[in-house]
């Protein structure tokens, strides 16, 4: 078995140690899937055509739990599913749909992974592995491959920390984009796929962790933390890109090399340039900047400071409903400051009234209020809230995709206080993306910042004349003052 997933993978085992608890429970998991693909007693692997395409090379959530009761003697359905929620874990199959590697006893539909890309051929990859894949995923203009928020975010992160070296990490990706274009479109989509199964396995999805079973490959980094790691995409990253300053006590004990290759490290650092400032706190700076006169802290505000003295009059101007120019001009910031501030919410909530898209906020706000209910009155409004905005027919229905809804639809059958997590999710990205942008250049929000910033401009301008009058008159009776004791004199 090990000979033959080395031959279909092209690459040799990573793991030296074959005898390791790792690589024997490896073994034992790729027995089993190559038995579930196997041409004649396996699961059919079948190309199902869509509404508009053709899904290829695809198996279901039934046909592996059916296949694993016949075949590995389980009685239980849910014991098939465990196990197979166990070796999905691990990366052997996946959903084609979402992020979520556990297997299903539905019409949900699976792949199996590339042999390359097995635990057992693939160590674990390093940060640069996961910029180019991102980098290369933006290079390929399509909707089903555009990234993810966290996806995103998590590139503009190692944008910023590989700052030095981007140039190269950016054309490892335009020569594999270069290569893959070359394929043909269903091996291309296929491969696609599974390398995204790749790093939904090592950078999950956030929520997609499963913390209820030990993690195979933590322990493995655990117990070899001196091994070379070898890089997803073929690259070997040598043991020089780490610094040896951080090595064990008995790898300082090596060979002369080891010691050469700390020395030349050292001298590196040395003649670093260490008075460039990163873009990491650029950013930090100006987000310190844009908030700096938010915080009491730092500059004094008016009325005083409730944090030094008895005057609570700054706490009450902050709670009420007739907001300023400045807590105004916070909600530009992001939505989370606008829901945050009563007033900025309830005016955003107007916008969207005159938008006729209300019921995206309400639906939010109720969700939030689910959050906070006791738990025996949870359960029942989370089916008043289902009725109002997403049973057929709601007096408030909202706009909410076909994935969220399922989640929730299923979510319903035990209702909690986070049955609307992935449907109340969607709502505020769509909110941020949609309705937010248009409200910050609106006439509604643009006046109401106008009309904050002119009564305060106003009251500027009087406290100004007024220090010239008093100016004007302490000269003049510091004038007839002066006159009169010479007089007197």
């Amino acid at each position: 078995m090990a000979q033959t997933s080395q031959d279909q993978s092209g690459v040799g085992t990573a793991d030296p140690d074959e005898d390791s608890p790792n690589m024997i429970l490896y073994r034992k998991i790729e027995q089993i899937v190559t038995r579930v693909q196997d041409e004649t007693e396996g699961v059919p692997v079948r190309t199902v055509k869509s509404f508009l395409t053709k899904i290829p090379s695809v198996v279901t959530g039934t046909d592996i739990v059916q296949w694993m009761m016949k075949n590995l003697a389980i009685e239980d359905p849910g014991e098939a599913m465990h196990i197979g929620s166990l070796i999905a874990a691990q990366g052997y199959f996946f959903p084609i749909s979402d992020h979520v590697l556990s297997l299903k006893d539905d019409g949900t539909f699976y792949r199996f992974q590339a042999p390359y890309f097995w635990p057992s051929n693939c160590w674990e990859p390093e940060n640069t592995d996961y910029a180019i894949y991102l980098c290369k995923r933006t290079m390929q203009n399509k909707t089903r491959l555009e990234l993810a928020d966290y996806e995103a975010e998590n590139l503009a992160r190692l944008q910023r920390a590989f700052a030095r070296k981007w140039e190269f990490i950016f054309m490892q990706a335009e020569a594999q984009v270069k290569i893959d274009r070359k394929k043909d479109r269903v091996e291309r989509k296929i491969l696609d796929s599974q390398e995204r199964a790749f790093w939904d396995v090592h950078r999950p999805a956030p929520g997609c962790v499963n913390t209820t079973e030990v993690d195979i490959r933590k322990c493995r980094r655990m117990k070899n933390t001196q091994r070379a790691k070898k890089s997803v995409y073929g690259l070997i990253e040598e043991a020089q890109s780490h610094s040896p300053v951080h090595t064990s006590s008995l790898a300082r004990k090596g060979t002369k090399e080891a010691i050469e290759k700390e020395i030349v490290f050292l001298n590196t650092q040395l003649d670093r340039h260490c008075m460039k400032m990163s873009k990491v706190a650029e950013s930090l700076m100006s987000y310190t900047e844009q908030y700096q006169e938010y915080d009491p802290f730092v500059v004094s505000p008016e009325p005083s400071n409730p944090w030094t003295t008895d005057d609570t009059s700054f706490w009450e101007l902050e709670a009420s409903n007739d907001p300023g120019q400045q807590r105004v001009r916070k909600w530009g910031f992001s939505l989370e400051e606008t829901l945050k501030d009563p007033a900025g919410r309830d005016q955003f909530l107007k916008f969207l009234e005159s938008e006729f898209s209300s019921e995206n906020l309400q639906f939010w706000l109720a969700v939030q209020d689910l959050k906070r209910l006791p738990l025996e009155k949870v359960a029942d409004r989370a089916q008043e809230i289902w009725a109002e905005f997403l049973a057929e027919g709601a007096p408030s229905s909202i706009n909410l995709d076909s994935h969220s809804y399922e989640r929730t639809s299923h979510n319903l059958k035990d209702p909690g206080r986070y049955s609307y997590e992935d449907a109340q999710d969607h709502i505020y990205k769509l909110m941020k993306s949609d309705s937010y942008t248009r409200y910050l250049r609106s006439s509604a929000y643009q006046d109401l910042l106008l009309a904050r910033k002119k009564p305060e401009t106003e009251q500027q301008g009087r406290r100004t004349s007024l220090e010239k009058f008093t100016r004007s008159v302490g000269k003049s009776l510091t004038g007839k003052r002066l006159t009169g004791l010479m007089q007197s004199s």
